[in-house]
């Protein structure tokens, strides 16, 4: 599938695949600022078009852990219609088990483009039932 991607600055560098089985595709940070809560904020300088019925998700990459750092939303969601930067916001923990922060150069995240169904809800009186029924957290072992 072809999606486009447009550099909003010269800088910026196009996502890549790092392995051919690799899901994601790595987002380099462009520039690192801290906005007005504290969070720590990695512009890519790109933004994208993603087709309908699809929407773009960015997750943390693994290497997160050597960081002091955690994506403020856990994963972010670009909708189709969104042509702004990709831009992702970083709680920073400061617990000192590592390196504090990414720097401009460094892969930040990655993105993964999934396609999503259109769910229409319908009210009702009733479920169905189920084996787990209303058993929540913890009600299927530790």
């Amino acid at each position: 599938m072809e999606v486009k991607i447009k550099k909003l600055v010269e800088n910026a560098v196009i996502p890549q695949y790092a392995h051919n089985t690799d899901a994601g595709l790595d987002l380099t940070a462009e520039s690192v600022d801290r906005d007005e809560y504290g969070n720590i904020v990695y512009y890519t300088g790109l933004a994208i078009e993603i087709p309908d019925g699809y929407a773009g998700f960015l997750f943390p990459r693994s290497s997160v852990s050597r960081y002091d750092l955690s994506l403020c939303n856990c994963v972010g969601v670009i909708d189709s219609a969104y042509r702004g930067e990709i831009i992702l916001k970083f709680n920073y923990l400061n617990w000192g088990h590592g390196k504090d922060l990414y720097g401009p150069g460094d892969r930040v995240a990655q993105l993964i483009i999934l396609p999503y169904p259109k769910i229409k809800l319908v009210e009702t009186d009733e479920l169905s039932d189920s084996d787990r029924g209303e058993g929540g957290f913890g009600s299927t072992g530790v």
